[in-house]
């Protein structure tokens, strides 16, 4: 079963090749997610990795967690559902 990873505090010089090339290694890459802002298009410095497995990806979390790439240490750890959050409607309701 395709398991998702989240890697965080990556550099905005980190490319979705670079970053499945280096997770390439501990398996098979299926996805590379890059965040971007919306607004700006600019990585907002995470992504998710989605591996082919669950045991791909636990070699991935071992193999890349608090690693240099692009001269950052990446936080590499399965990705969690995310949370509800209030719609934002863009009106200030104070009164």
């Amino acid at each position: 079963m395709e398991t998702k990873l989240y890697v965080g505090n990556l550099s905005y010089d980190t490319t979705e090749n670079s970053l499945r090339t280096a997770f390439a290694q501990s398996g098979t890459v299926v996805t590379v997610d890059m965040i971007t802002d919306r607004e700006t298009g600019r990585m907002k410095g995470f992504a998710f990795v989605t591996m082919s497995s669950q045991e791909e990806a636990e070699t991935a979390i071992k193999a890349m967690n608090e690693k240099m790439l692009d001269n950052r240490a990446i936080n590499v750890n399965i990705a969690r559902p995310r949370e509800e959050r209030p719609r934002r409607s863009g009106y200030n309701d104070r009164r």
